[in-house]
């Protein structure tokens, strides 16, 4: 399912951008810039730039003559993204995070937000980002932690599982939400060539005007879509997905707590 995993085409980067982006990505994006602007650096890799969260907070909070390089392996998250990020000093690239098209040495940081969960192998892309730093340079990357610590997105899993017993969707389970076990993450980035990790848990929370965002945020902007479609209706599942969210949460608006991981290491 690796490839079927990372696939976000069609309606899905116009989605991603106006639902799951404000939900669940906004608190973290904020997280990671605090972290890259200490750093000061003169020149970015972003991998896996999605539809630009972190990048327009770059755009906006870096010097001018910090040079962006910003890439993700969907064509269509970089045209979504470009659309929103429009400034002199970003380059946008599409790029297999573990084959990156750029010469050792080569930035000052590489920052990844929600990107490594989809890695098909993990420590070659880690090794990849060590490859392509100069001395000392950074790597910042953040995961989802589990399920049960980011309340929307279980409640979503749990509502669409039990519509398909005989066959449930595990693209939550198996890859946004799959990749948290630190000794795991440790010892793939350990293989990748970093030997300075450290890392920090951060929690928020999530915010939606009402229970029909987080549900199509989900079932329609990512990759369980394709999970639904091939099992049943999409729209009726949304909305088993938006009553159980009412269940839970309550009407209008609603909230819930979202858990990430952040490392940082250096080359």
């Amino acid at each position: 399912m690796a490839t079927e995993d990372a696939l976000f085409a069609g309606s899905i980067p116009e989605l991603y951008e106006r639902f799951l982006l404000p939900l669940i990505f906004d608190p973290y994006a904020e997280d990671l810039i605090r972290r890259i602007v200490q750093r000061t650096p003169a020149s970015v890799l972003e991998v896996a730039a999605g539809t630009g969260a972190v990048t327009r907070k770059m755009m906006l909070r870096l010097p001018t003559d910090t040079h962006i390089m910003a890439t993700d392996l969907n064509q269509g998250m970089i045209d979504q993204a470009r659309r929103q990020c429009k400034a002199a000093n970003i380059e946008w690239r599409q790029a297999d995070a573990m084959k990156l098209p750029f010469p050792d040495a080569s930035f000052d940081l590489v920052v990844c937000q929600f990107g490594a969960m989809f890695f098909p192998d993990k420590a070659r892309a880690f090794g990849e980002a060590h490859r392509v730093l100069r001395p000392r340079g950074a790597f910042l990357f953040n995961v989802w932690d589990t399920l049960e610590r980011n309340e929307f997105a279980r409640t979503v899993h749990d509502t669409v599982a039990a519509r398909f017993p005989h066959d449930p969707p595990r693209f939550l389970a198996r890859t946004p939400y799959g990749y948290n076990d630190l000794a795991t993450i440790r010892r793939d980035l350990a293989e990748g060539g970093f030997t300075s990790i450290d890392h920090a848990v951060v929690s928020s929370r999530s915010h939606a005007p009402s229970a029909r965002i987080p549900a199509t945020a989900f079932c329609q902007a990512t990759p369980l879509r394709a999970e639904i479609e091939a099992r049943g209706n999409l729209d009726e599942t949304t909305g088993a997905v938006e009553c159980a969210l009412e269940r839970r949460f309550g009407n209008g608006i609603i909230e819930g707590q979202i858990q990430a991981i952040v490392f940082s290491c250096v080359a």
